[in-house]
């Protein structure tokens, strides 16, 4: 049950460093993230590969002991041994029993094979003899250097006079400190030596492993050509044997290896999956700029001046301001200023209105916040994400201007609504322009029958004043009047229809950034964010 939830979790871990290497490519160093796709192929193919069998590997330098030792292990002359030069060319295994472990030596490609009785050695052991790993011949040490990343336990084979070469601790027991439960170092040749010198040598030996983050590596002291010592590791070799953990132990240590590996290239930094709001704020304020909602916004404000003066002002003068250019007018944003006109607009032209072109300056800044945007929000990320995260900033940078443009032209400006009191004052002006006009008349009549001598109009008066004069003047008065409480409604007026216009179309550019800007860069940092989290659950 335990060895099913082991496997299990193993297979939990290796899916989410999958996952991490797909996520990870072109972001990070590709030799680490090579690697990481290597060791999820190598821990698929392992685990598919029927059988419980336990591949134990002996490597060593030229002249200590290795094939001697395998000779032993095997209980056999199976290996040729020599002291001075490399006698193992290829690798050579020796397996025990009816299972003779044909499909994992395919997929080993150990070609020297060597099926013994069950009773002479340890079965379910797989154990390979490896070229010297200090050959002089380059295809000897690629092959050392291939098996060492496939077998599941590997024995290094030193001597006393060699034990500390830099060759061995720096190219391979110290690269290989994640995996020391799976590793075991055996100080052969010791019948060369008085006890004394064998305990010197294992203490010293335990000391720089230990340095080197081998603390939980095994010594094992033998002589192969004694015996002396060789008990104990065949006892270890069949418990390891039995147990079935070593391969699971070092795919284990291979997966959490590679996720280390992709860990440190990838950075720590907990970052947001999406840019901050405030982040979002400054670009839109920028873009605005660019895109001259400013100038909207003030045409908006003196257009609704202009037209709230001629529809409430006094008729006799309001149409003195006919004679000035309306601002939408002329940028060319009049005929976008109701949603009818909005469905109408020209999908595929370009400058379809007639708003200042972005100036250097203001695509300077434009250019300025977005880099700003970009590197605020990769803040703490490794340099390929940081890149990544930038050229997503900018990935639809060349329709950026047009769609701003578009965004502004098709705006409703709603410059239809709130007018209905205008109607109101604008009756009530012609009303008082009637009683002028009627006043005017009647005076005129008056005048004209007292030039004429002829018997006056019958006299009226309101408020002890002649009708005619309360029409007249109070007609002018009051229109001149209403006209100036008019006027001062409707800069109060242009004022709130300046503010509400430059929201929406604050929210025009917003859904721009946002499709342009944002939604790449949001993507990115929710690729890093779930790449994080991959490496996080490969690591375990």
């Amino acid at each position: 049950m335990a060895k099913r939830k082991e496997r299990t979790n193993l297979v939990t871990r290796v899916r989410a460093l999958e996952e991490a290497v797909e996520l990870s490519t072109d972001r990070i160093d590709t030799e680490v993230v090579d690697e990481a796709a290597r060791v999820v192929r190598q821990v698929d193919r392992r685990m598919a590969i029927s059988g419980d069998a336990t591949v134990v590997a002996l490597a060593g330098a030229t002249g200590s002991g290795k094939s001697s030792t395998f000779n032993a292990l095997a209980g056999s002359g199976l290996a040729a041994t020599g002291v001075k030069r490399p006698t193992t060319s290829q690798a050579m295994a020796a397996t025990w029993g009816a299972d003779s472990a044909e499909e994992l030596l395919d997929w080993l490609q150990v070609p020297r094979r060597h099926a013994l009785p069950a009773k002479s050695g340890i079965p379910g052991l797989v154990l390979l003899d490896l070229p010297d790993h200090d050959s002089t011949e380059l295809q000897h040490r690629m092959e050392v250097d291939r098996l060492v990343q496939l077998v599941d336990l590997l024995i290094w084979v030193v001597d006393p006079q060699k034990y500390a070469d830099a060759a061995l601790h720096d190219q391979y027991l110290k690269p290989l400190a994640d995996h020391s439960d799976v590793m075991l170092v055996v100080l052969n040749q010791i019948d060369r030596l008085p006890v004394e010198q064998v305990e010197r040598c294992v203490r010293d030996l335990r000391r720089l492993l230990d340095s080197e983050g081998l603390a939980k590596t095994p010594i094992f002291a033998v002589s192969a050509r004694t015996g002396a010592g060789m008990d104990q590791l065949k006892e270890r070799l069949t418990q390891l044997a039995k147990d079935k953990t070593a391969a699971g132990q070092r795919l284990s240590a291979d997966v959490a290896t590679s996720a280390g590996r992709l860990s440190a290239e990838t950075g720590h930094r907990d970052v947001l999956d999406r840019v901050s709001r405030s982040h979002q704020n400054r670009l839109n304020e920028t873009l605005s700029q660019a895109a001259a909602v400013p100038v909207v916004v003030e045409a908006v404000e003196q257009a609704w001046k202009r037209r709230g003066g001629i529809a409430t002002g006094w008729p006799a003068l309001s149409w003195i301001a006919k004679l000035k250019p309306d601002p939408l007018r002329r940028l060319h944003l009049d005929r976008f200023s109701s949603a009818k006109a909005t469905k109408e607009i020209d999908p595929v032209g370009v400058s379809r209105t007639s708003l200042p072109a972005t100036s250097g300056v203001q695509r300077a800044r434009m250019e300025t916040a977005v880099r700003d945007l970009a590197n605020d929000s990769s803040v703490g990320m490794p340099r390929g994400w940081a890149d990544a995260v930038k050229t997503a900033a900018r990935s639809r940078e060349s329709s950026l201007n047009d769609d701003l443009d578009r965004a502004v032209a098709g705006t409703d400006l709603e410059m239809e609504r709130s007018t209905g009191w205008w109607k109101v004052i604008r009756v009530l002006q012609w009303i008082l322009i009637a009683a002028v006009v009627v006043g005017f008349v009647w005076l005129g009549i008056a005048f004209f029958l007292a030039y004429l001598q002829s018997p006056p109009l019958p006299a009226v008066t309101w408020w002890g004043i002649p009708a005619p004069t309360v029409l007249t003047l109070g007609g002018v008065l009051a229109g001149v009047a209403l006209a100036l409480l008019s006027r001062v409604a409707v800069n109060i007026g242009a004022r709130a229809k300046a503010a509400r216009v430059r929201s929406t179309l604050l929210q025009a550019i917003s859904r721009v950034s946002y499709e342009h800007i944002i939604t790449p860069v949001d993507s990115e940092l929710g690729r890093y964010a779930q790449a994080r989290a991959a490496i996080n659950r490969a690591q375990g």
